[in-house]
């Protein structure tokens, strides 16, 4: 089991100093990472996404972190390939670059992001992308380890050239896909990669994803394999806030994860924009029975805040049955779930645009200091 961090630089506050304010506590919060024995932080990359996800170059990021620490990897969560965006000539200069840099420790994530918002700034309909990423997905861990590549492609060419340099991971940096509908999670197992799920609809749900995702990997054809180095590993999205005032973490949590998702939703199903200066605390209570539903890519998901009345602590009212809000037990409680439901890594994240530094930072050291060595 891993268990690492996922950044989208998500903020309430979207001037150049709001943007200055998250990126410094990003830093701070994967070096407090390294220390505390988590194993990756990752970086989603998003473009034109107000509110939502201001982590647009992930590349710079990613580099920043690496040269700052020595052990812990370093993951693309993923880079999205639409040509004009991320060429994958230059995709494969940057991944391989920054593998030697940090002696080996990246993961490498791939996809094409989920909204036409971004597709349409590159020029792109996001509904006719697909093949264009599968093009790239294929080509780029060719570049890792031919001399020279020439390709003649229906939406990509290139002529005979050298690229360089090469990884320092051989073959090359693990593969891995986002996988945001049951059609990518089946893609992402019958080409060898590991599989980068969302997970909002809780264990229930990653146990249904990653059964549809160990079927596909274990019926692939070796013909579709992407890269030389095909990995089995499902890793779960877990929203979590840890604090000693359980209340105080359910509070914080449920109204970082609203703001989350109400973002999302403004972005991707075209909802109102997300407003957190309305809320008082009583409607931050009323968040535990809110549900919004969104299209991400081409999947519904339902987001359920309501507390689980069915479920292992139907007495408590502190945990959704969504996330990992509440005490170091609420949580531990929570990643088995989440382990027993196939999960291989679990991406906690924090980084919800109303939760501020203070409890996220505690929220690592309460996951460094007991999450994490109760299960090794």
């Amino acid at each position: 089991m891993r268990f690492s961090l996922i950044f989208e630089a998500q903020i309430v506050d979207a001037s150049p100093r709001g943007e200055r304010q998250v990126f410094d506590e990003l830093v701070e919060q994967a070096l407090l990472a390294e220390q505390l024995g988590f194993d990756v932080v990752w970086s989603v990359e998003h473009t034109s996404l107000t509110h939502y996800a201001h982590m647009s170059a992930p590349e710079t990021f990613l580099a920043y972190i690496a040269g700052k620490t020595n052990r812990i990897g370093i993951g693309h969560g993923v880079v999205c390939l639409m040509p004009a965006m991320n060429h994958p000539i230059k995709v494969a200069e940057r991944v391989a670059t920054l593998d030697i840099l940090s002696k080996g420790r990246v993961h490498f994530g791939v996809g094409k992001g989920g909204s036409q918002q971004e597709a349409g700034a590159y020029g792109y309909d996001l509904k006719e992308l697909q093949p264009i990423i599968d093009e790239a997905m294929y080509l780029i861990p060719k570049m890792f380890v031919n001399d020279e590549i020439e390709h003649n492609g229906p939406h990509i060419t290139i002529p005979l050239r050298p690229i360089h340099p090469k990884p320092y991971q051989q073959p090359h940096p693990p593969m891995y896909m986002a996988c945001t509908n049951l059609d990518t999670l089946g893609r992402a197992g019958q080409r060898g990669l590991g599989a980068l799920v969302l997970g909002f609809g809780g264990p229930e749900e990653v146990a249904k994803k990653n059964k549809i995702y160990r079927d596909a990997w274990a019926t692939r054809d070796v013909a579709d394999q992407v890269g030389c180095r095909p990995i089995q590993h499902l890793a779960a999205l877990c929203p979590t806030i840890v604090l000693d005032d359980v209340e105080q973490a359910r509070k914080i949590g449920i109204r970082g994860q609203r703001y989350f998702y109400e973002s999302l939703n403004y972005w991707y199903g075209g909802g109102p924009r997300p407003d957190p200066d309305s809320w008082g605390d009583e409607l931050v209570e009323a968040g535990t029975d809110t549900i919004i539903t969104t299209k991400l890519a081409s999947e519904t998901i339902t987001m359920d805040l309501r507390p689980d009345e069915g479920g292992r602590r139907p007495s408590s009212g502190i945990l959704s049955a969504k996330n990992a809000y509440g005490s170091v037990a609420d949580c531990i409680d929570y990643v088995e779930q989440l382990a027993a439901a196939g999960a291989d890594e679990i991406l906690f994240m924090t980084n919800m645009g109303t939760v501020p530094q203070w409890a996220q930072l505690e929220t690592l050291r309460k996951i460094g200091t007991h999450v994490i060595p109760h299960f090794r």
